[in-house]
């Protein structure tokens, strides 16, 4: 596959494409999962070393594969080379459609933040949803001037979303090594379903691991530089995710993190003083919007690597003369905004979260795809076939948590492509 691109161009480097792996992990979630996950107890523990496992897997294979075969696309590419145009199309199909699915709700993320500290905004009819999809199109903009521009905004997002975060962590271990005394929590049996559930919840804290691999094309030697970033990016995730939860569940009663809603606020707020809820929502803010930053990127990215491969209409293939997908950038960001707006408008509430979860069932058939294209592409790397296996073996477990109704709309969903598909083959068939 022919990226079609200038090498000349100034693409992502190092800590740009780390940012991009890092910024689109953390997410505005992690600052609201401890309440989520305080009544599991120690099975949340247990939960997050499963999930940090199964996404090192993921990484590995998607860092792998982004060596060996630094392709624009990712996992289509990936499947595309290994299984052929028809199982790479239903890959970017699933992955294209949970991004800009997705982004729906980090998009409402921002706003929903920053109500916290401007009320008016939630109190104003009309005026979150505005907002919302007013920051699709700045984002959107953004992209399309260019690949370094989304780079740099990636980098400045990732590294203040971290702030808080690592206050946190220091601050507990602040008190460890100074002798403070640890919360007794009530006791939680321990249980396979617990954990269950909480993997299936801190699943979604590592969506968006692969995606280095996605503007493969755009980022400088990026045979390195994709695989250190993805595996440097998900370790880095993990440390911090894990370091939260430890926080949390040493020095913060579980009932008072279960019912706070602004639980890393409140952690925060009780050693420095209330004022901290309204910086840290500032923070929660920016970590959102840095993340809607880079997934806006990759939704523009994965329908021009379609059209290029030839399984998506030709016209999402065409670039500016910056050498941006400015297309399929602008129908993506249209779709995003529908599904934004879905969230706002009174009776499609349901709708909006209806096509979120479908979104998220299909999407999990991309990371399989990569770990059986892992496989197929480089069958003499045993230890590699063995990760993926795991790793496939983990995304069938996480999807199975999503329960058999959103798994069977998500098989339907990808099904509905394929006549897109067909189409767009019948159409290159004619003009042969």
């Amino acid at each position: 596959m022919n990226s079609g691109r200038k090498a000349t161009r100034r693409g992502l480097g190092f800590w740009m494409t780390l940012a991009l792996v890092v910024g689109n992990l953390i997410g505005s979630g992690i600052y609201l999962l401890p309440a989520t996950l305080a009544p599991l107890g120690t099975n949340q523990l247990i939960g997050w070393l499963v999930t940090i496992g199964g996404a090192l897997c993921l990484a590995v294979v998607f860092a792998r594969l982004g060596a060996k075969l630094p392709l624009a696309g990712g996992p289509y590419a990936y499947a595309s080379a290994a299984f052929g145009p028809l199982a790479g199309f239903a890959t970017a199909w699933s992955y294209w459609t949970m991004i800009w699915a997705g982004n729906g709700a980090i998009a409402v993320a921002v706003v929903s933040n920053l109500s916290l500290i401007a009320p008016w905004i939630g109190k104003t009819e009309g005026v979150p949803a505005l907002l919302s999809v007013a920051c699709v199109w700045l984002l959107t903009a953004v992209n399309i001037r260019g690949v370094r521009a989304a780079g740099e905004v990636s980098l400045v997002t990732s590294a203040l979303k971290l702030m808080p975060l690592v206050l946190l962590i220091a601050l507990a271990l602040w008190l460890a090594l100074s002798g403070a005394p640890h919360v007794v929590q009530p006791p939680v049996p321990i249980a396979a379903g617990a954990i269950a559930t909480a993997a299936g919840l801190t699943f979604w804290g590592f969506l968006g691991l692969e995606s280095a691999t996605v503007p493969a094309d755009k980022v400088e030697n990026a045979s390195t530089v994709v695989p250190r970033a993805t595996l440097i990016g998900t370790v880095l995730t993990g440390v911090v995710y894990l370091g939260i939860s430890l926080a949390f569940y040493a020095y913060m009663p579980t009932g008072q993190a279960a019912a706070s809603p602004a639980p890393v606020a409140d952690f925060l707020g009780a050693h420095f003083g209330g004022h901290v809820a309204s910086v840290v929502a500032v923070f929660a803010a920016i970590s959102a919007f840095g993340t809607l930053n880079g997934f806006i990127l990759l939704q523009g990215e994965v329908p021009w690597a379609m059209a290029r491969g030839g399984v998506f209409p030709a016209w999402f293939g065409k670039e500016s003369s910056r050498g941006t997908p400015t297309r399929a950038h602008i129908v993506s960001s249209i779709l995003l905004s529908c599904v934004t707006l879905m969230n706002f408008s009174r009776g499609l509430g349901d709708l909006f979260q209806f096509i979120a979860s479908v979104s998220l069932a299909a999407g999990m058939l991309s990371y399989l795809m990569a770990m059986l294209a892992a496989i197929r592409l480089l069958p003499a790397e045993r230890l590699l076939t063995v990760v993926a296996l795991i790793g496939a073996a983990f995304i069938v477990w996480a999807a199975w948590g999503l329960g058999e109704k959103a798994l069977g709309y998500g098989a339907l969903f990808v099904l509905a492509g394929v006549p897109v598909y067909w189409v767009v083959r019948l159409r290159q068939d004619a003009m042969r």
